[in-house]
């Protein structure tokens, strides 16, 4: 009798477990199905988004070349300054296309975009310096000669020089996209503290290169700014209209803001950086951002006269063209310890 009614009970437990069992496969069946139509969903969102950016892209593409070409004709046929400050308007709403879209282009995209406006910036330029009017010729004696070359002239043509300001670098043909005639700057120098006003950069092309252990400061709205050959030297720089340009640096401190940086051949260097587009480091080693920090009298106005948006800083957005890997920090560059946020100068 007892084990009729074990057998009863364990024949009764089976059932009980069956109807788990049972109950069980139409849950599993459900969260499967769940699973399914999410992974359904999210195949579907990702392929909408990918839609999305090619839509962009396409546009970026149309909207950049036709703004381009209407750059290009202002350019070679631009005989007057007042179609060259109408091509360099254009010129800067073409960066601000180019800094809008930065988000979804391609990271070829962004570099093609960039070369084709550090082009167009030295288009303008030459075609600038080539209006300006030409001094007048006059024979000089070789003492003279020597003692002009101590002296830099950042002013317009005919302009007298500065006294007692430190020599520049003479006229150079520009690589990497920037102008062929550079009338402001330092070259050659060692040890050295060097200083540039506000009146002297405004709107200028300022070229430093060659420098060993020097310590410059730049007051005021440049154009362009180019660092070049610099070996431990710090540079602090007030707001730069368009392209800021290192290369062949090492061991360096610079602070700056600008629409672009683009970083070559460079190691070891401290870059104090506002910026409203991306940064591009290339061929580079122990690059370290943290955001600008440099301030003093006078640098609102250079802010308001630069045209750059004071609210839009991407210090730490880095692209590195030797690091394409996805997901993964490159390791050439890196933050700056908050600790080590210090420029020193004296």
């Amino acid at each position: 009798m007892e084990t009729a009614s074990c057998s009863a009970a364990a024949a009764g437990n089976g059932d009980v477990g069956s109807q788990r069992d049972r109950s069980l496969v139409p849950e599993r069946l459900q969260r499967r199905e769940q699973e399914r139509q999410l992974e359904v969903e999210r195949r579907k969102q990702k392929r909408q988004n990918q839609e999305v950016e090619e839509e962009k892209s396409d546009f970026f593409a149309a909207a950049f070349a036709r703004e381009r070409a209407a750059v290009e004709e202002l350019l070679e046929g631009g005989e007057s300054v007042e179609q060259l400050e109408e091509a360099a308007a254009r010129l800067q709403g073409l960066q601000k296309l180019l800094n809008d879209s930065v988000l979804f282009l391609a990271a070829y995209e962004l570099r093609q975009g960039q070369e084709a406006m550090a082009r167009l910036q030295a288009a303008l330029a030459d075609r600038r310096q080539q209006l300006q009017p030409k001094k007048r010729f006059a024979f000089k004696t070789r003492r003279k000669d020597a003692a002009s070359a101590t002296k830099v002239d950042c002013a317009a043509p005919g302009a007298p020089a500065a006294e007692g300001i430190q020599a520049s670098s003479p006229p150079l043909k520009g690589e990497g996209g920037f102008g062929s005639s550079w009338v402001c700057g330092f070259s050659n120098l060692k040890s050295q503290v060097l200083e540039k006003r506000a009146e002297e950069l405004h709107q200028q092309d300022v070229l430093l290169t060659e420098l060993s252990n020097c310590k410059i400061r730049l007051y005021g709205n440049p154009n362009t700014l180019r660092l070049t050959k610099a070996r431990s030297c710090t540079v602090l720089c007030g707001p730069v209209s368009t392209s800021v340009f290192l290369e062949d640096c090492s061991e360096c401190v610079l602070a700056v803001v600008c629409q672009q940086l683009r970083v070559h051949t460079t190691r070891d260097t401290r870059i104090f950086l506002q910026v409203t587009s991306r940064a591009i480091v290339e061929d580079c080693s122990g690059i370290q951002f943290a955001p600008y920090t440099w301030s003093y009298p006078g640098i609102d106005k250079d802010f308001e006269g630069s045209g750059l948006d004071r609210s839009k800083n991407n210090w730490d957005d880095v692209d590195d063209f030797n690091w394409l890997a996805r997901g993964v920090a490159s390791p050439n560059w890196s933050i700056l310890p908050e600790g080590e946020r210090i420029i020193q100068w004296d």
